[in-house]
């Protein structure tokens, strides 16, 4: 769906206004200096209700990356909190996809937004698959990037910040030039390190794999989900450094995400991984992740937040 087509409702500094009537003046730091955080959730319908995917840690997330970027937030977690579960109401949703965002709005021009205030807000749309549905079930094809995360010391990957995604734009772009559908970046070290907004995870003799934060990663919610169910299917799971090589010759490699979920790479630079379809050891992550999303089998692990 595209933006234009959406007549739906926006929660903007405490009000809920038209998705129309959303707008920041042009001179808002934000808009020449990308100040801002972000999160990326997902709400699912179980049994006819809206159920909101770790909702807490989202939020948490949000508020740690505005510490970070030295941002003081105007609402508490909790106000937050509500004010998402607020958005999916008046929107009538059950599946949809939010997206709060804060940033530094207008006041003055200059490289410190420290006289800029923190502004807030909350949209949701419906989404679906961000790789789209074939590539859920088949595979897609994922290009490394000629791009590099930057160092640890330069970027503060740990945090969800607007101004961090103008590299995955340009990784993005590029693999769509060069005919991929995703791109996955390599640290400054040419280690493995993400998508250009997904985890990744790859599995060589039935042990999984997946980088360290070190290799400037965002400690994604989803993967950190999929690592706990990968636990409970009693397979080892490994945190460590990855060189790029190992990419071309893992049995399975899987992203995930918010947006992605559990989505299966079927080849890695003209390399068909594995047989070059979504392997066991993913479909069974694959399989138990979305049966948990979709109420199918009891969310013992406590993710959800009913909307009532």
């Amino acid at each position: 769906m595209e933006f234009d087509e959406i007549s739906g409702k926006i929660w903007m500094d405490g009000k809920i206004i038209d998705w129309k009537d959303a707008q920041i003046h042009v001179m808002s730091h934000v808009v020449h200096y990308g100040t801002s955080v972000f999160e990326g959730i997902r709400s699912y319908e179980i049994d006819g209700k809206p159920a909101v995917f770790r909702l807490e840690e989202h939020v948490k997330r949000l508020f740690n990356s505005a510490k970070i970027y030295k941002m003081p937030m105007p609402y508490t977690e909790e106000e937050v909190c509500e004010a998402i579960k607020e958005v999916i109401k008046v929107n009538n949703y059950t599946d949809c996809y939010i997206r709060p965002i804060a940033y530094r709005g207008y006041k003055e021009l200059g490289v410190s937004p420290l006289n800029c205030p923190v502004s807030l807000a909350i949209g949701a749309w419906e989404w679906g698959a961000y790789l789209g549905e074939e590539g859920l079930a088949n595979g897609v094809n994922i290009g490394v990037s000629s791009w590099r995360k930057p160092a640890v010391s330069t970027f503060p990957n740990v945090a969800k910040a607007g101004a961090n995604y103008m590299l995955s734009q340009l990784a993005n772009m590029e693999a769509q030039d060069n005919g991929y559908d995703e791109a996955l970046l390599l640290d400054v070290n040419g280690l493995v390190a993400e998508g250009s907004g997904e985890n990744v995870f790859l599995i060589k003799d039935g042990v999984i794999y997946t980088p360290t934060l070190s290799s400037s990663l965002l400690e994604g919610i989803t993967r950190d989900s999929v690592m706990k169910i990968a636990e409970d299917l009693g397979y080892e799971i490994l945190v460590q450094p990855l060189p790029r090589d190992l990419l071309y010759i893992a049995d399975e490699i899987f992203f995930t995400g918010t947006a992605a979920e559990v989505t299966p790479i079927r080849s890695m630079d003209h390399r068909i991984i594995g047989e070059g379809k979504r392997g066991p050891v993913t479909e069974k992550i694959q399989s138990t992740f979305f049966k948990i999303i979709k109420g199918e089998i009891e969310d013992k692990y406590g993710w959800f937040t009913i909307v009532d």
